[in-house]
């Protein structure tokens, strides 16, 4: 049944896919501006607070979310942890940005108001709020509150850090599949790497952010890759629909009930689509 337009979302069509109850939305942005850092000249997306996502979970029909601080916003926290309490704390956890300066009381606040990851946007190292040198020593310390580290690298970038990667104590989430390009997909040397790190029990996968690698029409480019890491760790992936999709300009924004609905060609067993919407983002963000 078709539906009214919804900021940032091409698309008015639920998606073919029902999600199951408490499916899990694991990768979303929000931009609000009371929350930009005094002086900042960052251009927010529009359109793309709290009201403006409820909308998009009415038509997906998902009701948990992950919220994760956008690179506008720096280390500035505040906007996701406003946006965790207004979505509903039982229900809404996040991921923070921060730099090794942050202070153990931070931590603990941040903890306290559900954010349970810290994330490193290194894809692009001249407008990145974080650097390679700070990974390590911030994944000791986050490690110890039971949290993970969240990497968006392309792959190319992966395979030069596979030792650090080895080295990092804690759980580690990589972001959009990867960055597993194309024409390479699964069989670029960065794949090995995550697939190693999978096999080893504390590596999960975001199956998000298709558009970014993909050259052909529906991403159907990106089904050997997604299809891949179902094969190799299906308990440890997770879904998310990037949400307002901050890379892309806003005539071209994707359809996220399409973006839900590639699941059913990634992963056509029911069950299994329920451990990637519902079981396993319970797991890896504490959801009751």
């Amino acid at each position: 049944m078709a539906g009214s337009a919804i900021p940032n979302s091409s698309g008015t069509a639920a998606p073919r896919l029902s999600a199951p109850a408490l499916s899990c939305d694991s990768h979303i942005h929000i931009y609000d501006p009371r929350f930009l850092p005094a002086g900042s000249q960052a251009r927010l997306a529009d359109n793309a607070a709290v009201a403006d996502y409820r909308r998009l979970q009415a038509r997906l029909g998902t009701s948990r979310t992950v919220v994760v601080t956008p690179a506008a916003y720096r280390t500035d926290n505040r906007v996701t942890l406003d946006a965790i309490r207004a979505l509903g704390a039982d229900c809404t956890r996040g991921v923070a940005v921060v730099h090794p300066e942050v202070t153990d009381a931070e931590l603990e606040a941040l903890d306290a108001g559900g954010v349970r990851g810290i994330r490193f946007t290194l894809f692009d190292p001249a407008t990145a709020v974080t650097r390679f040198d700070m990974v390590e020593p911030l994944a000791h310390r986050v490690g110890e509150l039971g949290w993970h580290v969240q990497l968006h690298w392309r792959a190319d970038q992966i395979v030069p850090h596979a030792d650090l990667l080895d080295r990092l104590p804690c759980t580690l989430v990589f972001d959009h599949m990867g960055r597993m390009p194309q024409p390479e997909g699964a069989g670029h040397a960065a794949f090995g790497i995550v697939a190693r790190l999978l096999d080893r029990g504390r590596t999960w996968v975001k199956l998000s952010g298709p558009y970014l690698d993909s050259q052909g029409p529906a991403y159907a480019d990106r089904t050997q890759v997604a299809r891949a890491y179902v094969r190799a760790a299906p308990e440890r992936l997770v879904w998310g629909s990037d949400w307002p999709h901050p890379t892309e300009k806003a005539d071209n924004k994707p359809d996220d009930a399409a973006l839900l609905d590639l699941l059913s060609d990634w992963a056509g067993d029911e069950a299994l689509r329920k451990r990637i919407l519902v079981d396993n983002p319970a797991r890896l963000y504490g959801f009751p």
